[in-house]
């Protein structure tokens, strides 16, 4: 059975979750208490050398780590990704856009609010962040002004892994009720068949205050 390198309030390790959710494929969870320095052990970057989550093991001890490679790995064959070559880039042209743009600005803007750490960051880097987020919400808001989800083919792993951080993009205090296309596609994703509506504030880690 596959294990979950896991930490709940991760929204790159739900990503995973959802996905194995929706696959109907049964898993384990092992928890990494990242802040607490879990990911740093010998042990751990064995199993993905950047000590982060999510992280996954499989039945025959081969390992896996970084959430869009797995959700490539995890879908394929599947319905969430489609078996043309064409279409398979244009999901990893969004599998792109997430890791190089949504991480580096929803993303770490929301981490940094929810875990009190943008009291000891410059004003100016803050505000970088805050515009950076919503020119990402503006091209997200353009590109479904013509299209249900993000690729023609339909919901993909495209979807799921741009969803993820964008969808509480209110939490980085960044706001995302301007954007009425990027809201009208976070419904189309919540309706989606065996959705994981269960979202983790930092909050039930008493350690998640720590820089990593």
């Amino acid at each position: 059975m596959i294990t979950l390198y896991d930490y709940l309030p991760s929204q790159n390790a739900w990503k995973v979750r959802l996905l194995l959710n929706q696959l109907e494929q049964e898993y384990t969870q092992q928890f990494i208490s990242i802040f607490e320095g879990e990911g740093r052990t010998d042990e751990y970057r064995a199993i993905n050398p950047t000590g982060a989550v999510p992280a996954i093991s499989l039945p025959d001890g081969s390992v896996l780590a970084e959430s869009n490679a797995l959700l490539l790995y995890l879908a394929h064959g599947s319905q969430f990704l489609p078996s043309n070559p064409l279409h398979q880039a244009q999901v990893q042209q969004w599998l792109f856009f997430e890791s190089d743009y949504v991480q580096s600005t929803i993303a770490t803007l929301r981490h940094w609010v929810m875990t009190g750490k943008d009291k000891n960051r410059p004003t100016e880097i803050l505000e970088e962040k805050h515009n950076g987020s919503l020119k990402i919400l503006s091209v997200l808001d353009h590109h479904l002004s013509n299209n249900e989800f993000l690729t023609s083919t339909g919901y993909t792993i495209a979807d799921i892994s741009v969803y993820a951080y964008v969808h509480l993009a209110n939490e980085a205090g960044v706001p995302i009720e301007n954007f009425a296309n990027v809201q009208r596609w976070i419904s189309s994703v919540k309706a989606q068949p065996r959705y994981l509506d269960k979202v983790y504030p930092y909050s039930i880690d008493e350690h998640s205050f720590k820089e990593l």
